[in-house]
């Protein structure tokens, strides 16, 4: 696909005048918990491993996140299983993250520092999965599967962080029950089970497929984590599987308080430096940027952004670009990072094929800002409303412009006053 270059963009623009900027900290009071992989260890007593004799396998199930400590909290798992004299194996339970490939999987798992070295078990990523049973959930006939390798083992511990969704707001979004249900259902269960979620909604196709699972396969429970605003882990907890679907509530609540959010509710544009599934399964989290777009579920009431430029993709990200399609703009330099074998394999699996169209594609940042301004309308430096982000998941640490400073909460420190300047079209702020 062939963009158009600097010059021809330049000409279907005026020149602007960008507003002068302020780099803002905002660092809320925050639980932490301290050593998180001696805590999911002892958490693995709340579970039950009665009907596991000594030498049994435990398939640990493992998502593609970017969870804080995630490479200790499974470790830790690992070596306490090993205690108790049971022979522990990773599985991957992330769907068709990695390009629904098992290398793939491997390689996302390794982009989070699990590897068989660092946790010391053996990882089995085969992308086969079993068929449980099937559901009817709004009148839609689902079938329910599960990671072949998970099925076949003597029991089944998943660990995942407790979280606001970034397609859907229910009793039970992302977290354990979500896990056991996409995640080691790997692609053909991920596949269906949002097929049918978007048409007979999410919690309550959780819901039904999570029934099957607990009753056909020997999950004992799992290791929830919630983590604070500056995405550390503030919880641990065990919880066994017949509570899944009355504790998760629960913990979401705790997890929605302590939610990293933007300081400022309303935005003509936010920048985002960069974005990637290691950040959030959207690329960008959804409640962060007010955006879900999804076939039937409304987007979120806050914030209200007129349009949201996206600067580039992580290198832990592996190219996998979905939720590129959130942004109104990007830059050259993100496209040409984006696998679009990964990004597609995500977005038709997920049915949200939104998140992995392209958007208007700038040369670079100067014209990427020009486009922006111009299309606001009514554009003025003096009252824009602009803040730029690192990412999603960095929101203590960020520049506003200073038609912003009026609108920020208390606790917010100005740091330092900057303007704007681009060598090369790239954008730098410069100290004033």
């Amino acid at each position: 696909m062939e963009f158009p270059d600097r010059s021809t963009v330049a000409k279907l623009l005026d020149s602007i005048e960008l507003p002068s900027f302020v780099r803002v900290r905002y660092e809320p009071a925050a639980e932490r918990v301290e050593s998180p992989g001696d805590r999911a260890k002892a958490e693995l007593n709340r579970l039950s491993f009665s009907g596991v004799d000594r030498g049994g396998t435990v398939a640990v199930a493992v998502g593609s996140r970017g969870i804080d400590a995630i490479d200790e909290v499974t470790a830790g798992v690992v070596s306490g299983l090993r205690e108790r004299g049971f022979e522990p194996i990773l599985v991957p339970a992330m769907g068709s993250h990695g390009g629904a490939t098992a290398d793939g999987q491997r390689e996302v798992l390794a982009s989070l520092g699990i590897t068989a070295d660092r946790v010391d078990v053996p990882i089995d990523a085969r992308m086969t999965a079993d068929p449980l049973g099937s559901v009817t959930v709004g009148g839609q006939e689902m079938p329910v599967y599960v990671s072949t390798v998970a099925a076949a083992a003597d029991a089944i511990v998943v660990i995942n962080r407790v979280k606001a969704h970034t397609n859907f707001t229910g009793r039970i979004e992302s977290g354990l029950t979500k896990m056991a249900v996409v995640g080691l259902g790997k692609q053909r269960g991920a596949k269906a089970f949002h097929s049918t979620a978007i048409a007979a909604g999410y919690v309550e196709t959780l819901k039904a497929a999570f029934e099957v699972i607990r009753e056909e396969t020997p999950i004992v429970g799992g290791i929830a984590l919630v983590e604070n605003f500056y995405e550390e882990i503030a919880l641990v907890e065990g919880v066994p599987a017949d509570a899944f679907l009355n504790r998760e509530p629960e913990l979401l609540t705790q997890a929605n308080e302590a939610m990293a959010t933007l300081p400022i509710d309303s935005l003509d544009l936010l920048v985002v430096d960069e974005m990637g599934k290691d950040i959030s399964g959207a690329g960008m989290d959804t409640n962060v940027i007010g955006r879900y777009r999804v076939l039937n579920a409304p987007d979120p009431q806050e914030p209200d952004i007129d349009l949201i430029y996206v600067r580039g993709v992580t290198e832990a990200t592996e190219g996998n670009g979905n939720g590129i399609g959130l942004a109104d703009i990007t830059r050259r330099a993100a496209i040409e990072e984006l696998s679009l074998k990964k990004t597609y394999a995500n977005a038709i699996t997920s049915g949200s094929l939104s998140k992995a169209s392209v958007p208007l594609v700038a040369p670079d940042d100067e014209l990427a800002l020009a486009v922006a301004c111009s299309a606001l309308g009514g554009y003025d430096p003096e009252t824009a409303r602009i803040a730029w982000i690192e990412s999603t998941a960095e929101l203590s640490d960020m520049w506003v412009s200073e038609a912003l400073l009026g609108s920020l909460p208390d606790g917010a420190t100005v740091m330092e006053k900057a303007t704007l300047s681009f060598e090369d079209g790239t954008a730098i702020f410069e100290s004033t």
